[in-house]
């Protein structure tokens, strides 16, 4: 979506639209860092080893995104963009609900008497 956004914007372009500093570091290649600005970092992403835990590790990460995707809508003109963020967003809510299926398998799992 950066790319198509950009993809025939002058350097001036960019610098009017706040992306100057983008631009002098990483050309339009993607970057990945929040809307302040910070970097991604690995320490984003969550894990204990524990299945049921991590899966609400990953529920809270859809949740997160969806929550993200609709304040992008909210502050978007565009059409097609609002088109691309509503699928986008409608897509993290499947994953959240799947997430939350297979945590309801795996409660069922553990709970189960174990043979040997």
């Amino acid at each position: 979506m950066m790319y198509k956004l950009t993809k025939d914007a002058t350097p001036e372009q960019l610098k009017e639209a706040g992306l100057g500093e983008h631009f002098v570091d990483h050309d339009s290649a993607l970057f990945y860092r929040n809307a302040a600005g910070v970097p991604f970092t690995a320490t984003y992403i969550q894990a204990k080893g524990d299945p049921i835990a991590d899966l609400y590790e990953d529920i809270a990460a859809e949740e997160k995104a969806r929550a993200t995707y609709q304040w992008l809508i909210d502050i978007s003109d565009d059409p097609d963009i609002n088109d691309a963020l509503k699928f986008l967003r409608e897509r993290e809510v499947v994953h959240s609900q799947r997430f939350r299926e297979a945590v309801e398998l795996l409660k069922e799992y553990r709970d189960q008497k174990k043979f040997f």
